[in-house]
């Protein structure tokens, strides 16, 4: 009886029919349907609209986490779906401009010599990150019901906390903001131009930029202290 169960064993090893063996072969199967519905998203047409969800999903996750925070902080205060259904719009619209600059960059400087990835990154700082917080402003403006010109005001107000440093009490976070900005994105985006392939930049700078995305709901709709911008009498 004991060596009919050491050959039942033997022939299961041989077969890879013990269940040591099956767990790995049914893990084999999970991924590999898993990658058949999942590789489309990463080519062509479908890209664009995986760049585009992920924009737009990933700024309304920070909103609600920004907002739960604020909710913790302050139990009156009712959680708006509209604000982060606003976010979800704005980040969906930039999701496109998003794709698209970055193919630009790859095609103006192809290859991931040290040089090269410098120079993109140095573009993006200068140039694709203003340009997307302007739209980012403007577009939450409007789909807020505000006006272009109001958003515009906004901009100009609250872009220079991430560039300049003043000594007025509007810039006073800006040096942080400042020192933020140039010590997260340069390396987050020397990884994604190094090291990935250009298909997956968007989605990897939209994951990297979560916690980015908590701020700029904070950021955007942080409640001014009316002390502090009231302007003394002459």
């Amino acid at each position: 009886m004991h060596m009919m169960k050491l050959e039942e064993k033997r022939r299961r090893r041989k077969s890879g029919s013990s269940p040591g063996a099956m767990l790995p072969q049914a893990s084999k199967e999970l991924l590999a349907r898993m990658r058949f519905f999942w590789k489309p998203l990463f080519q062509g047409r479908y890209l664009l609209l995986t760049n585009t969800v992920t924009c737009g999903g990933m700024l309304a996750l920070g909103d609600c986490v920004q907002q739960t925070w604020e909710i913790y902080k302050d139990p009156s205060k009712v959680r708006s779906w509209k604000r982060t259904g606003c976010m979800f719009a704005v980040g969906t619209a930039l999701g496109p401009c998003m794709h698209y600059w970055y193919q630009w960059l790859d095609r103006l400087y192809p290859g991931r010599a040290m040089k090269t990835v410098t120079k993109k990154v140095l573009i993006d700082q200068l140039i694709g990150s203003p340009t997307i917080w302007f739209g980012f402003f403007i577009g939450m403006s409007v789909t807020e019901g505000h006006t272009v010109s109001e958003g515009l005001e906004e901009f100009k107000e609250k872009f220079w906390e991430f560039y300049k440093a003043m000594h007025l009490w509007v810039f006073q976070l800006c040096k942080l903001c400042l020192q933020a900005d140039w010590c997260v994105w340069p390396p987050a985006q020397i990884i994604n131009f190094y090291f990935l392939p250009p298909k997956f930049r968007v989605i990897y700078m939209n994951f990297v930029t979560l916690g980015w995305d908590v701020y700029i709901s904070y950021l955007k709709h942080r409640e001014k202290d009316p002390t502090a911008a009231a302007v003394p009498p002459s």
